[in-house]
């Protein structure tokens, strides 16, 4: 197939679709020709000046409209280098209905998974880890942070904080902290996770590879023994681009709900 800059530099007149302001014209134009498959990921996008001239619109629309192709994670920017058509990511689909590692999620779908390393040691505890460990002032609390990653695409960044006396050395967790935790009997049963959108800051942009104000997932998690006990309370921060969380809801009774009955 032919590359972005051979469509736009043939003979053939640039059609751009109707209505809107033109460089949201232009940023539709190159989507769709992305999904068509007319233009493939890593293809580099020929230079503003050629572009404004083979679509008959300023300089201005098209910088507009490839920025906010940037911002979408549609094409990426490199320094010195150009913009390219961004790669495909992979979706990878997670289930709220069970607890699991990431490890273990990444494994049951054949997926190669491994962790970059921000994080291993013990800290005095924050309030937020007092309150939801149950931790004393005085005690410590062992933290683990990763970047996880499939292949060569980080997912997502993981921060775990767990109390000392269960995790007395960080350095010990190799792959899934979960079959660490099972091999000294404190694996978690329960937990309780929240999820909310998010745009990514500087730094988890940076880490993640996309730029920075990208759509992302932040989800706090707080994980329990059959005790009753809170063993576990991680933060975590997902690309928007790469994961969807499943669940499955069943109808419920409508007498438990206080609602009216039919």
């Amino acid at each position: 197939m032919a590359d972005l800059s051979e469509l736009f530099l043939a003979d053939s007149a640039v059609v751009l679709p109707s209505g809107g302001p033109l460089y949201l014209q232009l940023k539709r134009w190159i989507e769709d020709a992305i999904h068509s498959g007319s233009i493939n990921p890593g293809d580099a996008l020929p230079s503003e000046r050629d572009l404004a001239l083979k679509v008959d619109v300023s300089r201005v629309t098209v910088r507009k409209a490839v920025l906010q192709l940037v911002r979408d994670g549609v094409l990426v920017q490199r320094h010195g280098s150009g913009t390219f058509v961004a790669p495909r990511t992979q979706r990878v689909e997670q289930s709220l209905s069970q607890l699991t590692s990431f490890t273990e999620d990444m494994a049951r779908r054949g997926m190669e998974v491994r962790a970059h390393w921000l994080d291993r040691g013990l800290y005095m505890p924050s309030p937020d880890e007092m309150l939801i460990l149950g931790l004393p002032s005085s005690g410590q609390v062992a933290r683990i942070a990763r970047l996880r990653l499939t292949g060569d695409t980080p997912l997502a960044i993981e921060r775990a904080s767990l109390s000392s006396e269960i995790l007395p050395d960080p350095l010990s967790i190799r792959d899934s902290l979960y079959r660490h935790l099972d091999k000294s009997g404190n694996r978690p049963v329960r937990a309780i996770q929240r999820i909310r959108a998010a745009n990514l800051g500087e730094d988890d942009a940076r880490l993640l590879e996309v730029p920075e104000g990208s759509a992302g997932l932040n989800i706090e998690r707080t994980s329990y023994l059959a005790s009753g006990r809170a063993i576990e309370f991680t933060r975590s921060i997902y690309r928007g681009d790469t994961y969807d969380f499943v669940a499955e809801l069943r109808l419920g009774d409508p007498s438990m709900s206080g609602g009216p009955r039919p």
